[in-house]
């Protein structure tokens, strides 16, 4: 599991999305590792409504927002 705070629009959500490790390994010294995840969000719930019927009928900006996360991190060195 991922999990910590997400800022779209000036909007704060704590939020968790289903993740997992892609590894890590030590390279000069450092310590790396890798994580990826996803989620599927709802933009209203961050006060994104505009929106715009199509003369074809539906609109168009969908209300899912597909996140798709793959992360990299490094530890930092202490001081």
């Amino acid at each position: 599991m991922l999990s910590g705070d997400l800022t779209i629009a000036g909007t704060t959500t704590r939020s968790t999305s289903p993740g997992s490790s892609a590894g890590s390994r030590r390279t000069r010294g450092k310590c790396q590792g890798g994580f990826e995840g996803g989620a599927t969000l709802n933009r209203k719930d961050w006060g994104l409504v505009w929106n715009a019927a199509l003369e074809t009928g539906g609109f168009l900006v969908s209300d899912k927002i597909k996140l798709v996360l793959e992360i990299e991190a490094a530890r930092k060195p202490e001081a």
